[in-house]
């Protein structure tokens, strides 16, 4: 990371001579340690799916969730440091809350996403603070349709039918691209996301995950939800299959 001089990498407001902020690298080098994230837009809805990387076996299976609900008709999926999406998350439910009471009404998710990118970029700004070492992902439904926004520790926000952040992301970003997001429905996008998480696993660095699984659409009624169990057990199932299905191929070319 270290470029022309030492030294311009202690305070997150200073540029390095070949124009650089280094504290927000380091940010985004922290999702980039983190577990993959992938949240995909379709025709009637959006789908979010979390690689969560179990480090211990006496972990609660339902703890360290990376998947929130910030408002009714929206989710939050985050990667990188969990402590610091918490606080992402803290913020954008009370600015939920706060234009919810003020106007009576569900905060639309762009204005949200906005306005998180925005916070997020101002702790980019300010040598008595450090950027937040997260990246999010903001989607659900408002009345413009489905929208899905990813803001990264920068403060940059933009919107997508498919995204993904975290160590794998440029693999499960290779795999989205070859969806065809906006003739699919929220139920199949259930079992390729969890297909794609299993797919970009490192089974050598990280042996366990769990995988989390949740949407906003009509059959959860337009509300962030996670997905059913026995739609979640039958994403898994046509993940685990594709898995395999891909080792043996790759057995068969050597």
């Amino acid at each position: 990371m270290s470029s022309i001089g030492t030294g311009y990498d202690l305070s997150a407001s200073q540029f390095s001579p070949d124009g650089r902020v280094f504290q927000v690298e380091y940010a985004q080098k922290a999702v980039e340690n983190s577990g993959t994230s992938i949240g995909l837009r379709c025709k009637d809805g959006v789908v979010f799916a979390v690689e969560k990387i179990i480090t211990s076996k006496l972990f609660e299976p339902t703890s360290n969730k990376r998947i929130f609900t910030v408002d009714s008709h929206m989710g939050l999926a985050c990667a990188g440091l969990l402590a610091d999406a918490r606080a992402i998350v803290e913020i954008a439910r009370t600015e939920a809350s706060n234009f919810r009471a003020e106007y009576g009404s569900p905060i639309p998710i762009k204005y949200l996403a906005e306005r998180v990118s925005m916070y997020l970029h101002a702790y980019t700004l300010y040598s008595a603070v450090r950027p937040y070492g997260c990246s999010v992902m903001i989607g659900g439904v408002d009345e413009s349709g489905p929208q899905l926004f990813v803001s990264d520790p920068s403060g940059l926000c933009h919107g997508y039918f498919g995204s993904a952040t975290g160590k794998a992301k440029q693999n499960a970003k290779t795999e989205i691209e070859k969806l065809k997001l906006t003739g699919m429905t929220c139920r199949e996008l259930v079992k390729e996301a969890a297909k794609i998480i299993y797919l970009v696993h490192d089974e050598v660095k990280d042996k366990h995950f769990q995988l989390e699984l949740s949407w906003v659409c009509e059959e959860s009624n337009w509300k962030h939800a996670p997905v059913p169990k026995v739609l979640f057990d039958e994403a898994e199932k046509f993940a685990k299959a594709a898995l395999q299905e891909d080792s043996s191929d790759e057995d068969e070319e050597m």
